[in-house]
């Protein structure tokens, strides 16, 4: 199940709203066209994403599950173990993605997205402490 919460837009990507920016497309291309953070590895690999949500203060952690005190992140993977979509946990223990250029969703748990949508498997979790409101 999940609920439409805002317009399509094409100003930023999955992994831009799971790291919390909205206003910039990331992706890690070798040519430098979309925003990546520095001094991480501009490779399309679930080390290099795992690095960049590092860089944002995440660790590697275990399975969905709310846990009070943290915000989580859900890095999904193609059968290649290519990363493939971000989503991001929020407060409430549902989930949020952004669709491609599309919709952003509301998402009751990390794989419950519309039939169209076909990103691969979660492959890592990561959390860190919830920042200030």
């Amino acid at each position: 199940m999940f609920t439409v919460t805002s317009p399509a837009s094409p100003v930023y990507n999955c992994i831009a709203w799971a790291a919390g920016d909205a206003t910039r497309w990331w992706w890690p291309d070798a040519f430098g066209f979309y925003y990546w953070p520095d001094q991480t590895s501009r490779s399309e690999t679930l080390d290099a994403f795992t690095a960049m949500f590092r860089g944002l203060g995440y660790e590697i952690c275990e399975g969905s599950r709310l846990e009070a005190g943290f915000e989580k992140v859900a890095i999904y993977v193609d059968g290649r173990a290519r990363p493939t979509h971000a989503a991001r946990q929020l407060d409430n223990g549902n989930w949020t993605s952004k669709l491609g250029q599309e919709v952003d969703i509301q998402h009751d748990g990390p794989n419950e997205f519309p039939a169209t949508c076909s990103y691969g498997v979660v492959a890592r979790f990561m959390r860190r402490p919830s920042l200030p409101a």
